[in-house]
């Protein structure tokens, strides 16, 4: 009933001008409330890559042969080990010196240390075609812990002129192959990489597997097994059972309107692959580049030949001895290489937040960055006491990066790579940031305390001759806390740490499989949260040299940033307790003080009519 009555009094309260205005005021509030919070949940949805557009769909044997070939991949791309190419992320392989774009065939050089790349009009890879293929499926994935780009296509040979019965699927094997008669498919599997090991280097390594009843054939096209480019003049060159092709030419004018001299050599290639039925191809194709420095059109008349000479006997002894090694062993070698190179960087394994760059956006632009870089303490050729240089280089600690937090700069980590051009920008912008960032006397690690509510970690930081693994975990109750193990490949030295203030006695580190736990503290003014170093007493006397005004614990620190509900909620909420109250006074003075309004009290006489003064 008393619903009911209030129901009905409804419009007679909405034809006030004060509940009018109340209730617009009212809306208006909620309508802003609605539009933030879908604004933070749209920022909360981070940056993400669209998936690769696999091959041709056509009959159902290709995409259940493409299926079962690329089952594997699925777990190295959900632990981050593995990664589509395609928009956003360029089918992209390096070695420091060259750089390739799989899906372009684009070749980029880079002659030197601050030089712009060059761009040479050769094609680098060999293009196969399926001949009599009546369907395709295919797919690509960027290994980046084997630094190689592999593609894998699904083929169902047949003859236009056989109708729908050669087009029927068959059976599928476990294996991922099918199995029966002609109307099996194909499995053709690619591999590309520039070598690790060797900077002049890269290779196309071609597997076909071909278990259907007739022959498979591939017509190949590309500089080796085609006419030269347009640019280059080839010779064809024997050397005892192998025979190769040298290719010479010139890169397009720069913008300064220099040329750089360019010669590659390649292992010739037939025509046509042709895989006779139940058997397998395994074919590797080889390049070696060789580019000169820049050089004046003008007189490039004058030092072409020489240049080109110099040139060309480089490529060739490289050449030679690339084709006395077997070609597993070459692959073989460069997965190892790159395994040592890979293994050092950072892990993400858990983001709660929309800025701190995902574990997929980490390990691309470390994948790329380290494509991008040169390693000569890789290189083959490099004698003992070169490599003796090199390493006692890496002790200085003045090589090894201080500085403010970059883990939010989108510059350093994008999320979208439109093109192999901003990938090699954004290596130049690298080496720029750890070149003008160097550290002196002691390690900092020093983030950010509002985002520690991530985990992650960073593998293989060299310090002295030991190497640092340091990861920010959290405990079964959601508080972060630093984890830190060394791993020494010689004799261990003498390494001691302290939490942020060192008030604390500093810990010595060691190999213990355990590793060493610290607390995470934030000192006012804010400073690392980790020091490391192997002077003991240095770390001691820190205490009395940081001038901190507080330090508090992590959850103590949140506490005082994140004072509670923000001010706009608690000003919208007093507004409207105000102005209901407001309303509600106007209503009480309307109804006993204004016009005709009755009397709080009433008379005598009203109440006894009858009533008379004698």
């Amino acid at each position: 009933m008393w619903l009911q009555q209030r129901l009905k009094g409804l419009p007679g309260l909405l034809s006030s001008s004060w509940a009018r205005r109340l209730l617009c005021l009212l809306g208006l509030l909620l309508l802003l409330l609605w539009l933030g919070g879908s604004g933070a949940r749209r920022a909360a949805g981070g940056l993400h890559l669209p998936a690769w557009a696999g091959g041709r769909r056509g009959a159902t044997e290709p995409s259940a042969c493409l299926r079962a070939a690329t089952r594997a991949w699925r777990g190295l791309r959900e632990r981050g080990e593995a990664a589509p190419p395609g928009p956003g992320a360029p089918a992209l392989v390096a070695n420091g010196f060259l750089a390739l774009d799989v899906a372009a065939n684009r070749l980029w050089v880079t002659p030197g240390e601050r030089e712009p790349a060059v761009a040479p009009d050769f094609p680098p890879f060999v293009q196969l075609r399926p001949l009599s293929a009546l369907s395709e499926a295919g797919e690509a994935v960027l290994l980046l812990r084997e630094g190689l780009l592999r593609r894998v296509r699904c083929l169902q040979l047949g003859s236009p002129g056989l109708g729908a019965a050669a087009a029927a699927p068959g059976p599928a094997s476990a294996s991922g192959l099918v199995t029966g008669s002609g109307r099996d498919c194909v499995l053709l599997q690619e591999d590309f990489l520039a070598h690790r090991g060797r900077p002049h280097v890269y290779l196309q390594r071609i597997q076909l597997n071909n278990p259907t009843e007739r022959v498979a054939a591939l017509q190949t096209v590309g500089p080796t097994a085609g006419p030269s480019p347009r640019a280059f003049a080839s010779t064809l060159e024997k050397a005892g059972d192998h025979q190769f092709l040298l290719y010479s030419g010139r890169s397009p004018p720069s913008p300064t309107g220099l040329v750089h001299l360019v010669v590659v050599a390649a292992k010739k290639l037939v025509n046509r692959l042709q895989v006779a039925p139940k058997t397998q191809l395994d074919e590797t194709v080889l390049w070696v580049v060789h580019v000169s420095g820049p050089v004046n059109p003008q007189v490039l008349k004058n030092k072409a030949a020489k240049e080109l000479k110099v040139l060309q006997d480089l490529a060739r002894k490289e050449m030679l001895e690339l084709l006395e090694m077997p070609a597993a062993e070459l692959l073989q070698d460069h997965q190892r290489l790159w395994a040592q190179l890979f293994s050092p960087g950072v892990e993400m394994k858990k983001i709660t937040d929309a800025h701190t760059p995902s574990g997929l956006t980490v390990n691309l632009t470390l994948y790329y960055m380290l494509s991008c870089s040169p390693a000569p303490l890789l290189s083959p050729s490099l004698s003992h006491k070169e490599r003796e240089q090199m390493e006692s280089t890496l002790s200085y600690e003045d090589h090894c990066f201080s500085g403010h937090a970059t883990m939010h700069a989108e510059n350093l980590w994008p999320g979208w790579l439109a093109s192999v051009q901003q990938i090699l920008q954004l290596s130049d912008l690298w080496k720029l940031t750890l070149q003008k960032r160097g550290c002196k006397g002691l390690v900092k690690f020093q983030a950010d305390p509002d985002v520690l509510h991530n985990s992650y970690a960073l593998h293989g930081i060299r310090y002295k001759n030991d190497h640092i693994n340091l990861a920010v975990l959290a405990d079964p109750e959601g508080k972060p806390y630093l984890h830190v193990s060394v791993e020494s490949p010689g004799q261990p030295g003498k390494i001691y740490a302290c939490e942020a203030g060192c008030l604390q006695e500093p810990v010595e580190l060691t190999a213990a499989p355990q590793g060493h736990t610290f607390s995470v503290m934030v000192t006012q003014p804010i400073t690392p949260l980790l020091y490391i170093s192997t002077d003991l007493t240095h770390l001691q006397d820190l205490r009395h040299t940081l001038h901190l005004k507080a330090i508090l614990a992590h959850d103590e620190h949140m506490a005082q940033q994140d004072p509670g509900l923000p001010f706009l909620f608690w000003f919208s909420v007093a507004s409207l307790i105000t102005l209901f109250h407001l309303f509600l006074f106007k209503l009480i003075y309307n109804e006993y003080c204004g016009p005709g309004a009755k009397p709080l009290f009433r008379s005598k006489r009203a109440l006894w009519p009858g009533l008379r003064r004698t």
